[in-house]
């Protein structure tokens, strides 16, 4: 007689900070996938505590340093400004725990590569969060190309273009590694990227260019990179941060039709796809649930099952090495590691 196989246990989670995002990315998801927030440390503990008690993270520790070493913590999320991502990715990796990191990873490839590498010797997980790959309107784009409706890749045109946050954003800081592409473009590259296996390859930089943000040296407010892939497709990634409009959408060009994501990366807001061929035009909805929760159950499948996971630590270097491609092909700098005298503000 056989019984009911057991459930995988729940993830042990420690957040680092209590920024706007982690309602939507990390406590949504853990209460619907059924994970536990073990511990939450922000450099104003009335924020942790506030957050904990809305989010019922079971308690609120005095540093991030303390929620890495806490042993009862198993994975930490890290949704710090930029610029710190790496630092405390680092400080959670050489602690023995899996990391699942806001994208982009780091401030620059170079620090990206010492994640990757401090990882693998570490034996730990780092999961960067791009979220909108794990949900079924992403999924749909490849499928069409996966399944021949779309005929051979030809184009794919990524737009994230919305209107200015605050002035007094770290968004628009050059030292937290602020700028369109930081926050915005990286999507819009990412999505270029994962059509690599109906595109012959992954895509390389053919040219870019870019504005800088009135008052902020250094910092782009917006960024166009125009792309080739090995099997002849093109690729265009624009990101866009002082728009008058927001709009995030994913356009794949193919020899019999065409399909476009009308919000690829909030799918929970809009959730349609447009495929047009020959035969007509259609719009499929596939689904409002957060991208978020795909994505915590992919990071949990990993770490439990040993599932795929598309956007590792490898991962999040390519992409980086890309980032740094189109900044300086624009006449930006590399974004900077965060100063020696240690890590800045947390959001």
């Amino acid at each position: 007689m056989t019984g009911t196989p057991p459930l995988p246990l729940p993830l042990r989670i420690g957040v680092l900070g209590a920024a706007r995002i982690s309602e939507l990315s990390i406590a949504g998801p853990a209460r619907t996938a059924g994970h536990r927030l073990v511990a939450v440390a922000a450099r104003d503990r009335s924020r942790a505590e506030r957050f904990a008690a809305l989010h019922g993270v079971e308690r609120v520790l005095g540093s991030y340093e303390e929620v890495i070493a806490d042993p009862e913590v198993e994975a930490v999320y890290n949704p710090l400004a930029n610029a710190l991502h790496a630092p405390w990715n680092l400080a959670a990796v050489r602690a023995g725990k899996h990391v699942l990191t806001e994208k982009p990873s780091a401030s620059n490839a170079e620090e990206a590569r010492e994640v990757r590498d401090a990882a693998a010797a570490a034996g730990v997980t780092v999961m960067e969060g791009f979220h909108y790959l794990y949900h079924p309107v992403t999924r749909r784009l490849h499928e069409l190309l996966d399944s021949g409706e779309l005929g051979e890749l030809r184009a794919v045109e990524a737009d994230m273009i919305m209107p200015a946050p605050d002035d007094t954003d770290p968004r628009w800081s050059y030292e937290l590694a602020g700028g369109a592409l930081m926050d915005l473009g990286c999507y819009s590259l990412h999505a270029n990227r994962a059509l690599a296996p109906w595109a012959g390859g992954a895509p390389r930089l053919a040219k870019a260019r870019g504005g800088e943000r009135a008052g902020r040296p250094g910092v782009d407010a917006w960024l166009e990179a125009e792309l080739e892939f090995p099997g002849g497709a093109t690729g265009t990634a624009r990101c866009h941060m002082d728009a008058d409009e927001l709009r995030f959408t994913c356009r794949v060009v193919g020899s019999r039709g065409e399909a476009t994501a009308a919000n690829f990366v909030q799918p929970h807001i809009d959730d349609r796809v447009t495929v047009t061929t020959p035969a007509g035009r259609r719009v499929e909805e596939l689904g409002r649930r957060s991208s978020y929760t795909f994505q915590l159950e992919a990071f949990a499948a990993h770490l439990r099952d040993g599932a795929a996971l598309p956007t590792g630590a490898d991962d999040a270097v390519a992409t980086m090495e890309l980032i740094d491609d189109c900044y300086r092909a624009a006449g930006f700098g590399c974004r900077p590691r965060i100063s020696d005298a240690g890590p800045g503000p947390a959001r």
